[in-house]
């Protein structure tokens, strides 16, 4: 009954959400961002030039597709130290305290990492789908996500925070790294956040989130309730990103894809792991982990918060469970 920081572990629970909404004929994949936050019409994409910045015009608008794939032009500060990114670390963007709102409108002043649709840059696009939902339906992102998702899926542990009770029951990281020694700093998950984060804000259980991967495993449903439908789940499950979207990013092995909020793998080779053509998945920055193997009929979820061992620990664990298959 552990609950653990399951950071971007959140995001494939948010995508499932705005495709929730899209069903519901809300809006296109190809819509603008624009269309639900109008501060994004003005975003200029950066380019750095001999040291300097220099703002451009976006060629076209980042779309509802281009969040879920990771192709608007958004990036993350720690994910590497270009000018753009140099300028998400001196603003308050990381900062628990703001809304939703208020971090939109904050990271659309901001100048764009690349060209919509240019570039796979892994970034806060899934908050900003937070957002749009919010916008769309008219709740906060912590309401719907608990009436669309967690309740009909019985994950009553999975939340932005949890309760003084449960302060016994929590996971925490090791106070440095037992690698190299480093301070290891996560945020407090008794302290209820203003910013419900969309890519990275939730708290979970280990039997809570296998439910939403046995959802995603039976193809949308479980238990009776239809989550999401098997064909919008489909889309979602493939890649998106094709030959002509470069992605250099420590997050994407070779042999895969990047669907709308989950990785997906495209070839039997080139990864240093095994795996199913069609696995899909996703992790956590504290080291959460979980994919869906259809073509076996398998998911598996791990759980652990120790940041500086997770791209270690995830290979070798894809090893193990492939390794045990008769």
């Amino acid at each position: 009954d552990t609950i653990f920081r399951i950071f971007s572990m959140t995001k494939p629970i948010v995508s499932i959400s705005i495709m929730q909404l899209l069903e519901d004929g809300h809006f296109l994949l190809n819509d603008p961002v624009a269309k639900f936050i109008p501060e994004f019409s003005e975003t200029k994409v950066g380019v750095e030039t001999n040291g300097r910045l220099e703002l451009v015009p976006a060629r076209r608008q980042m779309t509802v597709q281009d969040l879920l794939r990771h192709t608007s032009g958004l990036t993350y500060d720690h994910t590497g130290n270009g000018l753009v990114q140099q300028l998400y670390r001196e603003s308050r963007l990381r900062s628990r305290k703001i809304t939703n709102a208020e971090h939109a409108t904050m990271l659309a002043a901001m100048p764009l990492m690349c060209q919509p649709g240019a570039e796979g840059n892994y970034s806060r696009s899934t908050d900003i789908l937070g957002r749009i939902i919010e916008i769309v339906s008219g709740k906060s992102l912590g309401a719907f996500l608990t009436e669309r998702i967690l309740a009909p899926l019985q994950m009553a542990e999975t939340a932005f925070f949890t309760g003084e009770e449960n302060a016994g029951r929590l996971a925490e990281p090791f106070a440095r790294d037992p690698w190299n020694g480093d301070e290891v700093k996560l945020f407090n998950m008794l302290e209820k956040p203003v910013m419900e984060s969309g890519g990275g804000g939730l708290v979970s259980t280990t039997m809570d989130y296998a439910r939403f991967c046995q959802m995603l495993l039976d193809g949308g449903s479980l238990d009776g309730n239809r989550i999401i439908g098997r064909k919008t789940l489909e889309l979602m499950a493939s890649d998106h990103l094709g030959a002509g979207v470069r992605i250099d990013s420590p997050l994407m092995s070779p042999g895969h894809g990047f669907g709308l909020g989950f990785a997906v793998r495209t070839h039997r080779g080139m990864a240093p792991f095994p795996g199913s053509l069609g696995q899909f998945f996703w992790s956590g920055m504290a080291g959460t982990f979980f994919f869906i193997d259809p073509a076996e009929d398998l998911f598996t979820v791990f759980m652990m918060q120790g940041p500086g061992q997770r791209e270690y620990i995830r290979n070798m664990l894809r090893d193990l469970v492939y390794a045990a298959m008769e």
